[in-house]
């Protein structure tokens, strides 16, 4: 999914790392004295970012001899940031990192493996898929933070309005619901996304993948990925349907349009949820309805797991490193979990962390009942990197300037240079 950068900005990242990592201060293995470690949070700036660094105030009151440099690093440039920084031995200590990216940076190296030390002391409070998620090859690579899925996100009085009672469980049930909400309500009843990571479930419900990483075969041009895609490009044409919206701001639109009750419903992740409640149409936050993506022709609905874990990076000393682990296993405790979710609306990792006052919150509520639909992703170093063909070819598609065939082979020639030792 990453594309090269260019050498300026290669440069202006070296230069970010150098300043992030406070200089010699993590080049040199100190006995005494206070340590400063630096932390890259790749959380939203706005609206998660103060949370993040009142707890680091909370950490560093009580442990007096650690220092935490916070720099936030905007999501969609730190993977590439910390490959250049991590490459130069000059990454920041801890980095909280998409848990699509631990296999790449854990088979680089760059990962430091966490069993058995004080960060993951409470390995089993966690949601065991969740762990497992930040293992590669046995080893496990991050404590996880936040935890997120994909769900069929609606406006409960639009679809009451329609007449609709419940969620539709299939899509083919979006689709009737689709016309009827624009029969009764006079909108769009679904506005779908040309994103690859939004059709995954599309996949998901055809019992299929972009690989099989087992079997190490490229799927992604399958029969039943062909019947998942086309079941997706149906979603943009209909009554009540919205067209494709393939410009650079598709997600903003799509966004826009829902938290104002201009559409009602899309698929969306917890990521959201504050920026939800800002909208006109759920000043009552009861009236957001959170169901599983519809299912597939197999039956069964699922959605990819994403979400966010802490890791260390391998290249800092002892001392670094030590203080390090004392900061994560602080930042993914219970307690802190509890305080994020209250602040930010985003769903903890640990079962202990979902409080009363947590559940309280319909949006944190809502994604915790999906989550049972949450797919893990495949072990594979490049697994992440496969959605970028598919970002390339989808918006074509689904814009009606090349065919659903002729898209995913020119995807799967893609990928199959990603994976040249899979076979098609």
């Amino acid at each position: 999914m990453r594309r090269g950068i260019a050498a300026t900005a290669l440069v202006a990242s070296l230069a970010l790392a150098a300043t992030a990592c406070g200089g010699s201060d993590s080049g040199s293995d100190k006995s005494s004295g206070p340590v400063t470690i630096t932390w890259w949070d790749t959380s939203n700036a706005t609206n998660e970012a103060p949370t993040y660094q009142a707890l680091i105030k909370q950490f560093e009151a009580a442990n007096k001899n650690i220092k935490v440099k916070y720099v936030n690093v905007p999501f969609d440039q730190a993977q590439n940031k910390f490959d250049t920084a991590a490459g130069s031995k000059g990454a920041p200590d801890i980095l909280r990192s998409e848990v699509g990216w631990t296999p790449a940076f854990a088979k680089k190296g760059y990962f430091l493996p966490l069993d058995g030390t004080e960060a993951l002391a409470d390995k089993d409070k966690f949601q065991s898929s969740l762990i497992t998620q930040a293992q590669y090859q046995g080893k496990t690579y991050g404590v996880p933070l936040v935890t997120d899925t994909l769900a069929l996100v609606y406006n409960k009085a639009l679809f009451k309005k329609a007449g609709i009672t419940e969620a539709p469980k299939t899509w083919d049930e979006l689709k009737a619901d689709a016309a009827k909400v624009q029969d009764k309500a006079k909108v769009d009843g679904y506005w779908g996304s040309t994103q690859a990571y939004y059709a995954q479930s599309f996949l998901y419900g055809e019992g299929t993948d972009t690989v099989d990483a087992t079997a190490k075969k490229i799927t992604v041009n399958s029969p039943a990925a062909k019947k998942a895609y086309g079941t997706w490009l149906s979603l943009f044409s209909g009554k009540g349907l919205h067209k494709a919206d393939t410009t650079a701001d598709a997600y903003a639109h799509i966004q826009d349009a829902f938290v104002n009750g201009k559409v009602a419903s899309i698929i969306q992740g917890p990521w959201e949820i504050t920026n939800f409640y800002k909208g006109s149409a759920f000043k009552d936050k009861s009236n957001l309805g959170i169901a599983t993506v519809p299912a597939g022709s197999t039956g069964k609905a699922g959605a990819p797991t994403g979400g966010h874990n802490l890791s260390v990076y391998a290249g800092s000393d002892s001392a670094h490193q030590k203080a390090a682990l004392k900061f994560v296993n602080f930042m993914t405790s219970a307690k802190s979990q509890t305080e994020i979710a209250l602040k930010n609306s985003t769903l903890p990792t640990r079962a202990d962390a979902y409080t009363a006052e947590v559940k309280g919150d319909p949006g944190i509520a809502g994604y915790q009942g999906v989550l049972s639909a949450a797919q893990p992703r495949p072990a594979l170093p490049e697994y992440s990197s496969l959605w970028g063909p598919l970002d390339t070819e989808l918006p074509k598609i689904a814009g009606g300037k090349e065919s659903l065939d002729k898209g995913l082979s020119n995807a799967e020639l893609a990928i199959a240079k990603l994976v040249p030792d899979f076979s098609k």
